[in-house]
């Protein structure tokens, strides 16, 4: 046999050669730090493989076949019949023992001469003889093993909801076909009444129409530039706002654009975020009114049927014509008003409106309030001393543009408009302050303010002043229930999130808490801390979902509140106590000196806590990067939940991007239940020394204008490298899923089922649509129909749900990224819609797009 014959078998042994060496090296590594020994063997195995096949005995064959069984059974100790861990450690094992197979490998195996062949002596190995039929067995058994393993779920859990239980409660006066607040109204429920889409129909839903809005990527914006608005549906028409801020209303029937305005913020900021989650709504007169009269003048191409009447536009606050766009004036001087854009779809521009009896409030990435009229985009005069904006910088310390805004709209109880803001995370210890703020909704003025480093002081904070810097900040939704006169605050902690040395009593105490305050003076009704002296960055990232609850009998005001963690808090929401049975556990201690942890962390009956990471939950498309997570894994510090950072490294898992967090839950008032997405990613959270407070430690290179250097800590003595656990591929380090959604009985705290969600089609480098579990950043919605809805994952599409059993029902392709919550609504033609944003995220790294996307029914004939 000729060298060139036998070449395709040489490749193949020094192929095995390589590989035996990079698993005996790395196994070796992975042994010596206590983990797993069989890299080892199986490096063993290559290597004879290798050499056998390069002296030409079929026994290499026999050989691997060995190895296959032995991984095999290896791979059912460690995970079972779990098909992607099962991948991660055949997939090469297995696609090598298909090549050698190969009759140009296997043909030079065993012969020495033309003669030897023909008097059969020494014959070379197939798939159904000899050492090849040993090796193929092996393959066909392995091969048995992995389709089994596409039948068995073992991240299951099956059941189903039960069904309505008691009246679902008045909906705060707000219309059955709208949806006045983020969370439809101030309770945060997420959950329309509508009933017109079922299980039934839903498969039926089509495109409506679509809308763009024209917001695209700039040059300058952070990374995390996001479109995650929730739309608001008053009267006829819609109100969302964009990412650079611009304010839409739309024709909820058509999509088509009635008015839009610009309130022209202001270049070089420092903003971290930049993003608007949604915009606030006070309806004219009573607050049960809700009616929103169309523009004045139709625009060329736009309908505004139907047409207000003079009296209609006087009760809501319109002149003859709209001002549709603002400019913004020096942080602590309130802006001036410019003119409207003449291209845009409203009346010529003119001076502010005079009187606004309804108002929309946009908060603004450069830290003010304004208030529009919702009938024509124009600014209202009547509120914040003629110009109709609030500057929330004013008495703010440490003022830098940017570093301060309210990403999340404000909430609107009673006569009041109750405002918090972000801060920058982990950039300096002199930072804006987290001041919760409440202004009249009529005139702007500030009517209490309620500062967690000065709690008990509620009354406005006399000129000359300035609010706590560094507090502990509210940057996601709040809730409000008036009849018992609480707004309840979920509250971050003070940055920097990974060191608190020197954090005050007051700090510590409201820190990663819900904070109910008063309605009326801001007092603190009652707070309850869902993590102790966090040091995770574990703040309260969601909307309190407000619900009555029947419990041993009796109807029970109840509070909702999903974790970072994974606790869902089910408390009294008169009182803060516990529903559901809360319990202190034991936590890990040993922080960087000086800091300290708690001893103990609040555990909730209901959670979605994952289970403790183990070496063999490490995973990767292949056993090589599998191999170099497990030897990471062995290399930090992790000893299971609220591991503290370390100077070497430490894992933290769940991680800071949250089981669940801004998107919340949705929850049905009627039956009591609650529709989650719980989300599971690990993170390493490692402390890097600084010696001073200026240079850069985490960061290669100075940010960009004005954007903060993001994790220095300025002012801290560490800065903190934050990333995500992942592979030398980038794949996540941990075993799919990272994604469910998931079903609860809130009376209960039973889980009634959990499914795995999503797939990795946008995700992966080939576009396969293998169903894994992807994670979700962006709420669920729920409606009457028994349906629920869900855009949030990282693949590109909204989907819909059976509530009662979880089952996937429907999905729509989306062109860019759904990273925002959906809502239902009813249009003016009687049917009921679902409205989707598809706009992506950019920290995420989802695809950026501008679209709104309304579906329905397809309409009677």
């Amino acid at each position: 046999m000729t060298r060139r014959q036998r070449l395709p078998t040489l490749i193949m042994a020094a192929l095995l050669a390589v590989i035996a060496a990079a698993l005996l090296i790395g196994g070796l590594w992975l042994a010596l730090v206590g983990g797993s020994r069989y890299y080892v063997v199986a490096g063993v195995l290559f290597l004879v493989t290798a050499i056998l096949l390069y002296r030409r005995k079929p026994e290499a064959l026999a050989v691997y076949a060995a190895l296959v069984i032995g991984t095999l059974i290896w791979a059912l100790y460690e995970v079972g019949f779990d098909w992607w861990p099962l991948a991660a450690r055949g997939d090469v094992v297995f696609v090598l023992g298909g090549l050698l197979l190969l009759p140009w490998v296997t043909r030079p195996l065993g012969r020495r001469s033309v003669a030897d062949a023909l008097d059969g002596r020494e014959v070379s190995p197939t798939p159904l003889r000899g050492s090849g039929a040993l090796l193929a067995g092996s393959l066909v058994v392995a091969l048995a093993v992995a389709v089994t393993s596409w039948f068995v779920d073992l991240h299951r859990v099956e059941g189903a909801m039960p069904g309505t239980r008691q009246a679902p409660g008045t909906g705060e006066g707000v219309p059955p076909g709208e949806w006045h607040a983020y969370g439809r109204t101030e309770l945060g429920q997420r959950y329309s009444p509508l009933a017109e889409i079922t299980p039934a129909n839903l498969s039926q839903l089509e495109v409506a129409w679509q809308f763009e809005t024209g917001d695209e990527s700039q040059p300058g914006d952070p990374v995390e530039t996001t479109f995650e608005v929730t739309p608001l549906k008053i009267g006829d028409r819609l109100f969302l706002c964009t990412p650079h801020q611009s304010v839409i209303a739309l024709d909820a029937t058509t999509g088509a654009e009635v008015w839009r305005y610009d309130p022209k913020i202001q270049g070089e900021l420092a903003l971290q975020h930049l993003t608007c989650r949604g915009l606030s709504y006070q309806p004219p007169g009573d607050t049960t009114q809700t009616a929103v009269p169309a523009a004045a003048t139709e625009a060329p191409g736009v309908s505004t049927e139907p047409q207000a009447t003079a009296s209609e536009l006087s009760a809501a606050g319109a002149l003859t014509a709209p001002q549709a766009s603002g400019a913004p004036a020096a942080p602590g001087t309130p802006p001036a008003s410019d003119a409207a854009d003449p291209n845009l779809p409203v009346a010529a521009a003119s001076a502010a409106t005079a009187t606004c009896d309804a108002k929309l409030f946009m908060p603004t990435a450069d830290g003010r309030l304004i208030a529009l009229d919702p009938a024509t985009g124009s600014v209202c005069a009547n509120f914040g001393g003629g110009d109709g904006q609030i500057d929330l910088w004013d008495r703010m310390p440490n003022v830098n543009p940017g570093s301060y805004y309210s990403t999340s709209p404000a909430v609107i109880a009673g006569n009041l408009a109750i405002v918090g803001g972000t801060v920058l995370d982990n950039v300096s210890t002199k930072e804006a302050s987290g001041v919760i703020r409440a202004f009249d909704i009529t005139t702007g003025a500030l009517v209490w303010n309620w500062d967690s480093g000065n709690p008990d002081q509620t009354a406005p904070l006399p000129a000359g002043q300035t609010y706590t810097p560094n507090s502990p900040n509210s940057w996601s939704i709040m809730s409000a229930d008036t009849a018992l006169g609480m707004v309840y605050v979920p509250l971050g902690n003070q940055p920097p999130d990974q060191w608190g040395a020197n954090r005050s009593a007051e700090v510590e105490r409201f820190s990663s808490s819900v904070v109910a305050l008063d309605i009326a003076t801001g007092q603190v009704r009652w707070v309850f801390q869902t993590v102790h002296h966090d040091l995770w960055d574990y703040d309260v990232p969601a909307q309190p979902s407000l619900v009555d609850l029947t419990v041993g009998g009796q109807r029970v005001p109840a509070l909702v509140q999903p974790t970072k963690q994974g606790e869902i808090f089910v408390l009294d929401r008169r009182t803060g106590d516990p529903i559901l049975p809360v319990t202190e556990r034991p936590a890990p201690g040993g922080a960087v000196s000086p800091d300290r942890t708690a001893p103990t962390q609040p555990k909730s009956a209901l959670s979605f806590e994952p289970p403790r990471l183990r070496e063999r939950d490490m995973w990767g498309a292949t056993m090589f990067d599998q191999l170099a997570c497990r030897i990471a894994y062995h290399g930090y510090r992790y000893e299971g939940r609220f591991t503290p950072p370390s100077l070497e490294g430490s894992l933290i898992y769940p991680g800071n991007f949250g089981v669940f967090n801004w998107g919340s839950v949705a929850v049905d008032p009627a039956r009591g239940v609650m529709f989650g997405t719980p989300t599971y990613l690990a993170f390493v959270s490692t402390l890097k020394p600084r010696s001073n407070d200026s240079e850069l430690v985490v960061n290669a290179q100075p940010p960009q204008g004005a954007l903060p250097a993001l994790n220095e800590n300025f002012g801290a003595p560490y800065a903190v490298d934050l990333k995500p656990f992942v592979s030398p591929l980038g794949l996540p380090c941990q075993s799919p899923p990272w994604g469910y959604v998931a079903g609860v009985d809130l009376t209960t705290g039973e889980v009634a089922w959990q499914h795995k969600n999503g797939t990795v089609r946008d995700s992966s480098p080939v576009p396969l649509p293998f169903r894994m579990g992807v994670p979700n950043l962006g709420g669920p919605m729920m409606t009457a129909g028994g349906v629920a809805f869900l855009s949030g994952t990282l693949d590109y599409y909204i989907r819909g749900y059976d509530v009662t059993t979880g089952e996937e029902l429907w999905k729509a392709r989306l062109p860019a990224g759904g990273q925002a919550t959906p809502m239902s609504y009813e249009g003016a033609d009687g049917r009921q819609y679902v409205l989707a944003i598809a706009g992506g995220h950019g920290s995420l790294g989802t695809k950026r797009g501008d679209s709104v996307i309304a579906y329905a029914l397809p309409k009677e004939h």
